[in-house]
C-alpha cells in the first residue's frame, strides 16, 4: 500500500501570509496648500540667509592694502615741502600736507555735504566747489557752511632707526625730524579722526 505524501499546508502559505501581512505604503502627492507651504518656507529661509550674510559682510568689511578703507603706503619722496601744495592721492581720497607743525593726512571730502574740495594754488587753500567752504593747508576751516575742520586719517611715520611716530588722537600734525631719514609713511584710511567743530 503506497503512502501518500502529505504536504504541510503552513509551509506553502507562510510566504503568502507574510506578503499579505506587510502593510502597503501609498505616497500621496502633496496638496496645493502643502506645496505652497514648502515653497514659502524655502523662500523665507533663503531670504533670511542672504540678509544675514549681507549683514555680516557689511559689519565686518575686509579692505586690502592700497584701497580706500585700508592702509596706503605713501612714498616719503613725494612728501611736499613745508608750505607747498599738498600731494593728492585720489585712490585713498586724501591729501598729504606739510606745515611748520608737521605732516597731516586730510580726508579729501568736505565736512558740509560731502563734496570734494580742491587745492587752489592761487589762493593757497582748499576750496569746495559746491557751497564755497574754504580750508587752510592744515585743514582748518576758514569760511563757508562747513560745520567743522577737515577730517584726518591716522598716519604712521617710520624712521631709519626703527622708531615710529603716529598722528595724535586730537588729529594734530606729526612733527617731522629733518635730521632723521624717513623710510616709510603709512596712511590708514580706515581710521578717521573727525574734525573739530569750529567756533
Amino acid at each position: 500500500m503506497a503512502t501518500a505524501e502529505r504536504t504541510n499546508p503552513t509551509a506553502i502559505s507562510a510566504p503568502v501570509a507574510r506578503a499579505a501581512a506587510r502593510p502597503s505604503v501609498q505616497v500621496a502627492a502633496p496638496s496645493r496648500r502643502e506645496f505652497l507651504y514648502y515653497i514659502w518656507g524655502a523662500s523665507i529661509a533663503l531670504l533670511l540667509g542672504q540678509s544675514s550674510a549681507g549683514l555680516i559682510w557689511f559689519a565686518f568689511p575686509r579692505f586690502k592694502e592700497g584701497e580706500f578703507g585700508g592702509a596706503f603706503a605713501f612714498n616719503p619722496e613725494e612728501l611736499p615741502a613745508v608750505g607747498a601744495a599738498p600731494t593728492s592721492v585720489p585712490a585713498g581720497r586724501f591729501h598729504v600736507t606739510r606745515t611748520t607743525e608737521g605732516l597731516r593726512a586730510l580726508y579729501g571730502v568736505c565736512t558740509h555735504l560731502g563734496c570734494l574740495p580742491k587745492w587752489v594754488p592761487t589762493n593757497n587753500r582748499f576750496e569746495c566747489p559746491c557751497h564755497g567752504s574754504k580750508f587752510q593747508l592744515s585743514g582748518t576751516w576758514i569760511e563757508g557752511p562747513a560745520p567743522r575742520h577737515l577730517d584726518r586719517f591716522i598716519a604712521t611715520v617710520t624712521y631709519a632707526d626703527g622708531t615710529t611716530v603716529e598722528t595724535p588722537t586730537d588729529g594734530g600734525a606729526i612733527p617731522l625730524d629733518p635730521e632723521r631719514q624717513i623710510t616709510s609713511i603709512q596712511i590708514d584710511t580706515g581710521a578717521r579722526i573727525i574734525g573739530a567743530i569750529h567756533p
